[in-house]
């Protein structure tokens, strides 16, 4: 993964922006020699956010599960049928 100065980046971002969109690498930037923020491409982005839809999906599943609201597959069926016809 790149590392570059947050100072960099304000001096030459648009280089750094061309550098990332043929890469598809992540840039770590850094402020004061720690790290202050990810740089990352915008379909790296879009993926990353369907991803953690998905685990908060999951999440919230498991979460029912643990919590008893689950219904046996004769309740799903049954209230699940006004919308199957």
């Amino acid at each position: 993964m790149k590392t570059e100065l947050a100072t960099i980046l304000k001096h030459q971002a648009t280089k750094i922006l061309t550098d990332l969109r043929e890469s598809k690498e992540p840039i770590l930037i850094t402020e004061h020699g720690r790290p202050s923020a990810y740089l990352v491409d915008v379909e790296h982005y879009d993926m990353l956010q369907k991803r953690m839809a998905i685990i908060e999906g999951i999440a919230r599943g498991e979460a029912a599960i643990e919590e008893g609201r689950t219904y046996s597959h004769s309740q799903a069926s049954e209230k699940m049928a006004k919308w199957l016809k």
